[in-house]
């Protein structure tokens, strides 16, 4: 399970995220932080992790360094 989901978020940063404007104000980018999340604490905790990372990108919030502990 684990290295599918790193396969999808590897397609997603190869094929999808060039085509898109960059827009992340978090470093590293969010999809940088679910693959290293998931590496680190495994799936199901990488995306409980990856779900608050995303909740805090919207236009109010600051944004900047916010590695994955």
């Amino acid at each position: 399970m684990r290295s599918f989901c790193i396969g999808l978020i590897t397609f997603y940063q190869r094929w999808v995220s060039p085509l898109l404007p960059p827009a992340c104000r978090f470093e590293p980018t969010c999809s940088q932080y679910a693959r290293e999340a998931i590496e680190r604490h495994g799936v199901l905790p990488g995306l409980g992790w990856t779900t608050l990372r995303l909740l805090k990108c919207h236009p109010f919030h600051p944004g900047g360094s916010d590695p994955v502990r």
